[in-house]
């Protein structure tokens, strides 16, 4: 499973594939493919719920005053709160 996961994120970002077809070329059950890839992304994200929550409010309280926020503005505040990088 680990070499299917690997050739998954070694594919060019918008890349087509189908898990099926590399469930099948590494011998490996689609769905526990799909649900371990998915597993990988959601161990990624950085901010938990309350604070997309902190986020969303801090977007929405920019583009009401006129001032719709930058990524980097969006960084910042996200870097802010995890207290760590954030990515693009």
């Amino acid at each position: 499973i680990e070499d299917a996961l690997a050739a998954i994120e070694s594919l060019d970002e918008g890349g087509k594939f189908t898990y099926q077809a590399i469930a099948d070329i590494y011998g490996v059950s689609r769905t526990t493919l799909l649900r371990r890839y998915r597993q990988q992304a959601i161990n990624l994200q950085l901010l938990g719920p309350h604070q997309e929550v902190e986020l969303v409010k801090y977007i929405v309280g920019l583009t009401e005053r006129g001032l719709p926020p930058t990524r980097e503005m969006i960084q910042n505040f996200a870097r802010g709160v995890v207290k760590k990088e954030v990515g693009n």
